[in-house]
């Protein structure tokens, strides 16, 4: 069994970090509690999905293994690593495997204990009256061992997670270290792959499932896993579209948005769309170049301390004016995006944060981990899909992702409604739906100075994609 890990020293670091905020900016005290991920069965409890673990569990103690969990002391100021080593049952089906005291070594822990001994340390803390830190839960058998574990119900564990414990987690997580840049960067030369090789292999009377495997049988060589499931599809204007039965034919636009985990768990997330026939013209031509335009001005203009809610205001300002030609939109661009009526051809959010999670840290709290002090959510359609609203921080690495989608059911109850008509010309954008949906998206570092887009280039403008679908 081959084990993914950074350095023990990495580890090591970002528990004392962890540590020393959760003391020094929040003033907590007792113990902090990181349990792992146990198997998820598919229908029976030996034969399970395959295993992704706890991201910030990843994160503080690097190990992607089932029924592990992490301790912290924050008054003693050491970390115990748990679990219990297999018996020889076991062994026939796994063959050897590290014991408990050797993962603890690999991730810079030199205390170990058995599962029956955590449980008789939060039992013992209990008792003593002492904070157990824990973040919020979002998988039901996680909430049903923590309210064994810390005797108490399982609505009082949902409603108990630290709100500082989470505040911590997300500084931490959101600024990436030099080895964590390299590991999505390593993730993102597969990826490159595998969008290559669905702009060749796109052409009319493929099914599209038979793409989708093409690129899953890339990374699958590398024995990683999806960071989501492949959206590739013909219908882009279904934002998550996971189906994947349209035959190609010639003329249409494919959204093609997949990613990858990389060996440590992190993730990338790439969308190119894709003309099947190799040409992209006329309408479709001028419309992806509004989109590719709409990404390449955040791109340029990402820096620390802009906040990404203006990003997002400043994609949709330029994908308005892409529609202007057409008759789409009418009136002055800053009035179209400050009502909302841009949302008929931009639905969703700009982009959102990215590590071991493809969207980072969600499972935190969107609001918590996008959003914060002084940024709300919007109640607009469309700007309150946006995941990511604060002012950005060197470190960080979000994706840009503008994108149209001509969507029929919205416009006719739109239009039902009489919304926008100061903006919108209903018949104009009838005339284009034909479309569909266009993106494009890339994953990007925000730098001290500005930004870097993180990984090998990837055939994003039109005449790249339609180089590499010639070759």
């Amino acid at each position: 069994m081959s084990l993914h890990l950074f350095p023990a020293a990495i580890y090591q670091q970002r528990r004392a970090r962890l540590r020393t905020l959760l003391r020094e900016r929040f003033d907590a005290r007792g113990l902090v509690l990181l349990p792992g991920h146990f198997e998820a069965p598919m229908n029976y409890a030996d034969n399970a999905y395959p295993f992704r673990q706890d991201s910030s569990f990843l994160y503080f103690f690097g190990l992607n293994q089932p029924g592990r969990f992490g301790l912290l002391d924050l008054d003693a100021g050491d970390d115990t690593l748990y679990g219990d080593d297999p018996d020889l049952l076991s062994i026939v089906w796994t063959g050897p495997l590290p014991a408990l005291a050797e993962l603890g070594a690999q991730v810079g822990t030199a205390h170990t204990g058995t599962v029956a001994a955590l449980l008789a340390r939060l039992q013992q803390a209990n008792s003593q009256g002492r904070s157990v830190h824990y973040l919020a839960p979002y998988r039901g058998d996680t909430v049903l061992w923590l309210a064994q574990a810390l005797n108490q119900s399982n609505a009082q564990v949902q409603q108990g997670a630290s709100t500082a414990l989470t505040d911590a987690v997300v500084a931490l997580r959101e600024i990436k270290g030099d080895e964590e840049v390299a590991e999505m960067e390593s993730a993102l030369a597969v990826t490159a792959d595998m969008h290559h090789a669905a702009m060749r292999a796109s052409r009319a009377g493929t099914v599209e499932r038979e793409v989708v495997g093409l690129m899953e049988g890339i990374m699958r060589r590398h024995d990683w896993q999806l960071a989501y499931p492949s959206i590739f599809s013909a219908h882009g204007e279904v934002l998550h579209n996971h189906g994947h039965d349209n035959v190609l034919r010639e003329g249409d636009l494919i959204v093609n948005d997949t990613g990858c985990s990389s060996a440590l768990g992190y993730a990338s997330d790439i969308t190119r769309t894709i003309p099947v026939g190799g040409k992209l013209a006329g309408l479709q031509r001028d419309l992806y170049n509004a989109v590719l335009a709409a990404q390449q001005a955040v791109i340029a203009a990402v820096k620390p301390g802009v906040p990404f809610v203006d990003m997002h205001r400043l994609a949709a300002g330029i994908l308005v004016d892409g529609l202007r030609d057409a008759g789409v939109f009418r009136g002055a661009t800053e009035d179209v995006v400050h009502s909302g009526a841009y949302a008929a051809v931009f639905q969703c959010g700009l982009g959102h944060q990215i590590g071991l999670d493809v969207h980072d840290m969600e499972g935190l709290g969107e609001d918590r981990v996008g959003y914060g002090p002084g940024y709300s959510r919007s109640p607009l359609f469309g700007m309150r899909s946006l995941r990511l609203a604060k002012p950005l921080q060197a470190g960080m690495v979000v994706t840009v992702e503008p994108g149209y989608y001509f969507i029929p059911h919205q416009q006719a109850q739109w239009r039902a409604q009489g919304l926008f008509t100061d903006f919108i010309d209903y018949d104009a954008l009838a005339r284009i739906t034909q479309v569909r949906g266009i993106r494009i998206e890339d994953n990007v570092l925000i730098t001290p100075t500005g930004s870097r887009t993180l990984g090998p280039h990837i055939a994003r403008t039109a005449d790249e994609v339609e180089a590499v679908m010639a070759a």
